[in-house]
């Protein structure tokens, strides 16, 4: 008898995910846990892993295929069950009967599905990030191009991971380790999360002789690394860390970035398609021209996964928000010399200038609150200006895999030092793919640093449903009135775009004077707030 698997719910709220690739073939032998492919959904990409041990007998979609929810994934059972009835598949999901019981006719001791895609998922405490990497008490945390405004449904979900871009480029994976023996098919070791594996065969360990110090033996990543010490050279570390340091290099502020800093923060912003994306473009786009304007079309890339829900959200509040924005020129010297001095007094634990700006925002949010507030409807269809009692402040941040918004929760509670670690954190978790939906959801004010990126202005879409966003250019020397004088200043132009719907101009534009005023002098302004 065979079994079909059905395609989960990734997300808790998704209903289709992109197939990205087949990591087995039919007529392949697989055990418990085994990953069969991977799938892209407006949150991540993903391994799927078999709670079935066997032959895969069919697989039910093809690369670069969008595939619903609950559908026909894959379908495992012995070699002479081709042909044969298939066992009615159960819900996916759905329940907390999951695949991978032993009702299910799985092994019995391998963790059911869901039970694995929580497993592993927080990196561990002594993650080293390396280099340009480190980012505790650093300026490496701007946000990147402000020109669009991101988010996702209101569902709630478990965070998933993001593949490292060796396996998304489809790169092959290490040789395994001389003298490890092969997994015995049918027996999952207890258990690798889709994340641990991989980063097992990129290593070339062995899971299946590898002791668990988890929870009933649990796989842990820190047992892999442990496995893996002492490989002379591990290809995946090495691109990790220059990820890790690219995304530092993005994070940094305008004041302090080199310029060699800042070609890399832009070509780092730029992002990539996916690869099924990519796979697409490079078999469709051959030979054919463009009809429109005669010219050879050279790729044609799907909207799709994290670009198809950035499109929507955009469209939508294009569609639905009248939005203004408003600018204005500050003098931002005496801010550089504060945070200079804090870092000089104590250079681990000084703020940095995002984190100095975002304290001095949320005390104009506080000062007025219609700005951190949204608008929903209300009973009966009225639309409703709902305000909060705290702030939860949006970070937009350009990542691989395009701009999300993850926010820093009650942020309004955290001082100058303590916001520019939990920057610094959510940042790092959004460029490496492990921000939770609920982190991209949650906002009700948006920052914007995109300084770094060399731009002095924008005029942003709002991330519906949150009524403001501000926003901070490149900082820069330019000649400045002072005291009747003409001197050298360091000068940024600070935006903010609002929803006309809930404030009015008088409003936004006294918001954005009281931060200016606070950036201009911060020593004054810290009595105050």
């Amino acid at each position: 008898m065979s079994n079909i698997f059905l395609l989960p719910d990734l997300g808790e709220g998704l209903t289709e995910a992109d197939l990205v690739r087949w990591l087995v073939a039919e007529g392949d032998e697989i055990a418990v846990d085994q990953p069969v492919c991977e799938v892209e959904t407006a949150k991540a990409i993903v391994e799927v892993p078999s709670p079935y041990a066997g032959t895969v007998l069919t697989l039910h979609g093809a690369e670069g295929q969008t595939m619903e929810v609950g559908r026909p994934l894959f379908t495992v059972g012995a070699a002479d069950d081709a042909g044969a009835p298939a066992a009615a598949p159960a819900a996916p999901a759905a329940s907390d009967a999951t695949p991978g019981s032993a009702a299910d006719g799985a092994v019995p001791g391998a963790l059911s599905y869901r039970e694995e895609e929580r497993a592993g998922v927080q990196p561990a405490p002594d993650k080293a990030r390396g280099g340009d990497g480190d980012v505790e008490g650093s300026d490496e945390e701007a946000s990147g191009a402000v020109l669009i405004g991101y988010g996702t449904s209101g569902h709630k979900a478990k965070g998933r991971t993001r593949p490292s871009k060796r396996s998304r480029t489809g790169a092959p994976a290490g040789p395994a380790r001389s003298g490890a023996a092969p997994a015995t098919p049918g027996k999952a070791p207890r258990v690798a999360s889709p994340i641990v594996r991989k980063l097992a065969r990129e290593t070339g360990v062995d899971v299946a002789a590898v002791t668990g110090t988890g929870p009933d033996g649990l796989i842990t990543r820190a047992d892999v690394l442990a496995a893996s010490s002492g490989a002379a050279d591990v290809p995946s570390a090495a691109a990790s860390t220059g990820a890790l340091a690219a995304s530092a290099v993005l994070a940094g502020t305008a004041a302090e970035q080199t310029p060699a800093e800042k070609s890399v923060a832009v070509g780092a912003a730029e992002g990539q398609a996916s690869p099924a994306a990519q796979s697409l473009s490079a078999t469709a786009a051959q030979g054919q021209a463009d009809a429109r304007t005669g010219l050879s079309v050279t790729a044609r890339t799907p909207i799709s996964g994290v670009r198809k829900v950035i499109a929507d959200q955009l469209s939508r509040s294009r569609r639905e928000v009248p939005e203004v924005t408003a600018w204005l020129d500050v003098d931002v010297t005496a801010l550089l010399q504060l945070r200079a001095q804090l870092k000089k007094a104590d250079p681990e634990n000084a703020p940095s200038l995002l984190g100095l700006i975002a304290r001095f925002t949320l005390a104009g949010l506080r000062r007025y609150p219609v700005m951190n507030a949204r608008i929903e409807a209300g009973a009966g269809g009225r639309d409703e200006i709902v305000e909060v009692d705290g702030v939860h402040l949006g970070l937009a941040v350009q990542t691989p895999r395009g701009l999300m918004v993850p926010s820093v929760e009650h942020a309004e509670r955290l001082s100058a030092d303590e916001l520019t670690r939990a920057i610094n954190e959510t940042v790092t978790r959004a460029r490496d793919g492990k921000a939770a939906p609920a982190e991209l959801t949650r906002g009700t004010f948006t920052l914007n640093n995109y300084g770094p990126l060399g731009t002095d202005g924008a005029t942003p879409i709002l991330n519906i449903p949150e009524v403001g966003m501000l926003g901070i250019g490149r900082i820069m020397d330019r000649p400045w009135v002072v005291d009747g004088e003409i001197v050298v200043r360091k000068v940024t132009e600070m935006t903010v775009t609002f929803d006309h719907r809930v404030t009015d101009g008088a409003t936004a534009s006294a918001f954005l004077t009281f931060v200016a005023d606070c950036l201009n002098d911060p020593t004054a302004a810290l009595a105050r707030i």
